[in-house]
């Protein structure tokens, strides 16, 4: 781990962009060329590396009316052996020198014209090279920009358990942040996003960002002044503290991570804005090697099972009346707790013999457009069970038409695990998982 005097990483992200000067007077709409000031490209031939990459983005605008304008990319000459363009979409030129013709709003991510720059035949890693890109406005006015594109990347790993078990509702639950770059180049700059889902965080750092309305729930850090070498690993310390529901038997947290001059990824959303904690300073510590559980490309996120259960009932239903009568009802399932479970179960009806339905639930899946929320098979209603708060109902409203005295059946069906650490609803008491709906004169 090596500390440098420069905020790199946060620098880094930013975009490296000139904008043409009109002396007084300028205004927002002056022409301007944006582009990474760092870029890391795959290694010849090598298509591994990070994933949800963030693509390079090249911008130029210039609001001079409709028009040609042209764009240009140039390679040194003492870099032509690290990197080289190739060009589509109408572009012209050779591998270290490229023209293209383009519009007044050009993007290299909408727009078919593209300078693109790949890593050179027997280029390696740590090798690099600054690219030059000129932009001629309609009305003459050149811009440039300028980006360094880094051959080989920094791949940051997170050490991410799928899962934690046995832990008390309402216990602290303390881990520490474990990261590692075993990528090709250092990674210069570290982030870090914190987020518990159902839990809280027991103590806020100094040196993070806690974002509204997610508050009490993300916690976004960077570290522009650290340096992780490929194979390098740190811990976070002081540990994250999480302070664990009382009346939920899953939780989790997560934690993502990115190198700050490469950005969190293409599809990542990081939360802007947040006050810093009122606690200690989140910092990096050099570690050995980590064997306390396994590392994930950018982090991701820990299932908590906790150390408690839902105890779940159905209610049995009793009608009277005569053949032919109608008769609207409701079954209910009740979560007596203590905790919520998620919604592991479906209710299966099964009505009495020689009754009809006449009506049952409805879902809105459209506007105005209605359909059964219950699954029906054969005369057997299959309805999903939203999951449950302790000592909340939910209700299933039926109409049928009576025939002769007779007995159906309502019971609660366990829904297939979706994952290991899914353990259900751990219910105490399965007997008054089942009822009977009942027709009588």
């Amino acid at each position: 781990m090596r500390m440098s005097g420069t905020a790199l990483g946060a620098a880094s992200v930013l975009l490296a962009s000139l904008t043409a000067c009109a002396g007084t007077g300028e205004t927002a709409s002056s022409p301007s060329l944006t582009a990474p000031s760092v870029y890391y490209l795959r290694p010849p031939g090598d298509r591994t590396g990070p994933h949800d990459k963030m693509p390079y983005s090249l911008v130029a605008e210039d609001t001079g009316g409709p028009g040609a304008r042209t764009l240009t990319a140039d390679v040194p000459t003492a870099a032509r052996g690290t990197v080289v363009i190739r060009t589509y979409g109408g572009c012209e030129g050779s591998a270290s020198h490229a023209t293209c013709e383009v519009d007044g709003d050009y993007s290299n991510w909408a727009d078919a014209p593209r300078a693109k720059v790949v890593a050179a035949e027997g280029a390696r890693a740590g090798d690099s090279a600054v690219v030059t890109y000129t932009y001629t406005t309609k009305g003459g006015k050149k811009l440039t920009a300028r980006t360094r594109f880094v051959v080989g990347e920094p791949v940051v790993e997170a050490v991410a358990p799928e899962s934690v078990r046995g832990v008390r509702p309402g216990a602290r639950l303390s881990e520490p942040v474990v990261v590692r770059n075993t990528g090709e180049v250092p990674a210069r700059g570290l982030g870090l996003e914190l987020s518990v889902d159902g839990s809280e965080f027991d103590q806020r750092y100094a040196n993070c960002r806690y974002p509204e309305p997610q508050k009490g729930h993300i916690a976004v850090c960077e570290f522009p002044d650290l340096t992780l070498d490929p194979g390098e690993t740190v811990a976070l310390r002081p540990a994250p503290r999480i302070r664990t529901p009382r009346a939920q038997l899953y939780t989790s947290y997560g934690r993502n991570v990115w190198a700050l001059d490469m950005g969190p990824g293409h599809y990542a959303t990081v939360h802007e804005g947040g006050e810093h904690g009122d606690g200690p300073v989140l910092e990096p510590e050099p570690t050995g090697p980590h064997t306390g559980g396994a590392f994930v490309a950018g982090g991701g996120a820990t299932n908590v099972v906790l150390d408690t259960y839902a105890d779940y009932e159905v209610s049995a239903v009793h009608l009277k009346g005569a053949p032919g009568d109608r008769r609207t009802f409701t079954l209910e399932v009740r979560n007596n707790g203590p905790a919520n479970a998620s919604a592991p179960v479906r209710l299966v009806f099964q009505p009495p013999p020689g009754t009809s339905m006449v009506k049952q639930p409805m879902t809105e899946y459209d506007d105005g457009v209605w359909e059964p929320y219950c699954d029906n098979d054969d005369f057997t209603y299959t309805c999903d069970v939203k999951a449950l708060d302790p000592e909340e109902t939910q209700t299933f409203a039926f109409t049928m038409t009576l025939g002769e005295p007779g007995e159906g059946t309502v019971r609660l069906e366990d829904k297939k695990p979706f994952s290991p650490w899914d353990v259900g609803r751990r219910d105490p008491d399965p007997a008054d998982d089942t009822a009977v709906v009942r027709v009588s004169r």
